[in-house]
C-alpha cells in the first residue's frame, strides 16, 4: 500500500506541517486520487490565519486545500463517471460543512473525492493547468446558474445559442472571474467585465466582449454607456468592494434588481501580516467591514437592488455540479472550448512547499492562479 502523506493544519492559527496521514479506502460513490498538482486559494491561507471566524465548523486537525489534479487509483461500489487511471481534475470538499473530514482535503497525496465534482482532462493538459480551474468554475457557476441566485440558462460544450441579454462580470482576471467569463460565453451571454488594462487581452480571449478599467473613475458611466439600453441578464460581483459599484450600474439599466456577490466586504489583505487575529487587529477590522456592508445595504435599499451573498458549497449537494463538471467541462476542454485560466504560476514541488504558496498568494498575484506539483 502506498503511503500517504498530508500537509496538515494541527490547530488554529498554526502553520502547515507535512506528516503521515491514513491512506484511504473509497466507499460507495467515492474515488482516490493520487495527487499531482494543488493550487492555492485565498480561502487557504484565510482559514489558517482567522480560524473559526471563518469556518467555525473545521475540526482540527485537518488539512485544506480545494483545487487538485492527478490520477485515479481506486473507484468506490457504484462510480461509473471515472475508471482507474483517469487523469482528472476535482474539487476536495474537506473542508466544506457537508464533508468536513481530512482525508477529502486537497492537500494531501492521496485525497478522497466526489466522482460528480471530477472531470477527466485532456492528455495534452497538464496537471499543472488543470489544477487551476475547480474552485473557480464551481463558484463561478454557482453565482451564474443556481436557481436562488442569477439563475442563468447553463452553458453547452458545442456552439451556444446567441442571447441578447449582457451578463456583467466584475473582476474578470481572478480565478473565479476567468470561469465566469467562460461559462457565460458558453451559454450564450456578451460578458462586459471589468479588470487592469494589462490584463483586457486575457479576458477577451476568454469570451469578453468588453473590458473596463475597474480603477478608472468613470467605470461605472462606461460600463452603463456599453450596455447601451440592451437588457441585462444577470450581473456578478467578485472581488471585495465589488457591489457598490455595480449597484450603480444596474440601477441605470434593464434587467433583474439582483446582484450575486462572492467577496467579503473588506479584501483579506486588510487582516495585516501576522499569525494570531488579536484585540487590536479585530478593533480596526470590525468597523471597516460594518461600514462596508452598511454603505452596499444603504445603496441596495435606496435603488431596491438585491445583494446576495454566496459560496460555492451548495454544489457540492445540487445538480449543477454534475451539470458542469460531468455534462460540460469534459467535453468542453476536449473540444478546446474552455481552457485553464489564469494560468498556472508553479511556485514549489511537494507537500512542504505549500505554505510558503500560500504567503506567495498572500502577498498578491495578478492573473494567474499560484500552484504546487506534487
Amino acid at each position: 500500500m502506498p503511503e500517504n502523506q498530508a500537509a496538515w493544519l494541527m490547530a488554529r492559527h498554526a502553520r502547515l506541517e507535512v506528516k503521515s496521514a491514513p491512506y484511504p479506502q473509497p466507499a460507495a460513490g467515492e474515488i482516490v486520487v493520487r495527487n499531482c498538482a494543488v493550487a492555492i486559494n485565498p480561502v487557504d491561507w484565510a482559514i489558517q490565519y482567522l480560524g473559526r471566524l471563518l469556518f467555525p465548523w473545521l475540526k482540527y486537525p485537518a488539512v485544506l486545500g480545494s483545487d487538485l489534479a492527478g490520477d485515479v487509483v481506486a473507484v468506490g461500489e457504484g462510480v461509473t463517471e471515472v475508471k482507474v487511471g483517469d487523469r482528472v481534475l476535482a474539487i476536495a470538499a474537506g473542508v466544506s460543512p457537508q464533508r468536513n473530514r481530512p482525508a477529502e482535503g486537497a492537500f494531501q497525496s492521496y485525497p478522497i473525492v466526489l466522482p460528480r465534482l471530477t472531470t477527466i482532462i485532456p492528455e495534452r493538459m497538464s496537471y499543472e493547468e488543470a489544477a487551476v480551474i475547480p474552485l473557480g468554475i464551481v463558484t463561478a457557476a454557482c453565482g451564474l446558474f443556481q436557481r436562488d441566485l442569477l439563475a442563468l440558462d447553463l452553458p453547452t460544450p458545442g456552439a451556444p445559442i446567441a442571447r441578447d441579454l449582457w451578463v456583467i462580470i466584475w473582476g474578470g482576471a481572478t480565478s473565479v472571474g476567468c470561469n465566469a467569463i467562460q461559462l457565460a460565453a458558453a451559454a450564450g451571454y456578451p460578458v462586459i467585465t471589468t479588470c487592469s488594462p494589462k490584463n483586457f487581452d486575457l479576458v477577451k480571449s476568454l469570451g469578453a466582449a468588453h473590458a473596463f478599467d475597474y480603477r478608472s473613475k468613470t467605470v461605472v458611466a462606461d460600463i452603463v454607456a456599453a450596455v447601451d439600453g440592451k437588457p441585462v441578464a444577470g450581473v456578478l460581483a467578485i472581488g471585495a468592494g465589488s457591489a457598490s459599484p455595480l449597484v450603480d450600474i444596474l440601477s441605470q439599466c434593464e434587467g433583474p434588481r439582483f446582484i450575486a456577490n462572492c467577496s467579503a466586504p473588506i479584501p483579506f489583505d486588510a487582516i495585516g501580516k501576522g499569525a494570531r487575529i488579536t484585540l487590536p487587529v479585530m478593533l480596526r477590522l470590525l468597523p471597516q467591514m460594518l461600514l462596508a456592508q452598511r454603505a452596499v445595504a444603504a445603496k441596495s435599499r435606496r435603488t431596491g437592488i438585491k445583494v446576495q451573498f454566496f459560496d460555492a458549497g451548495s454544489v457540492l449537494d445540487n445538480e449543477l455540479g454534475p451539470a458542469i463538471f460531468r455534462d460540460f467541462l469534459g467535453p468542453a476542454l476536449a473540444a478546446r472550448r474552455f481552457r485553464p485560466a489564469p494560468p498556472p504560476r508553479v511556485v514549489g514541488h511537494g507537500l512542504a512547499a505549500i505554505q510558503s504558496a500560500f504567503d506567495i498568494q498572500r502577498a498578491g498575484v495578478s492573473a494567474t492562479k499560484v500552484v504546487v506539483s506534487l
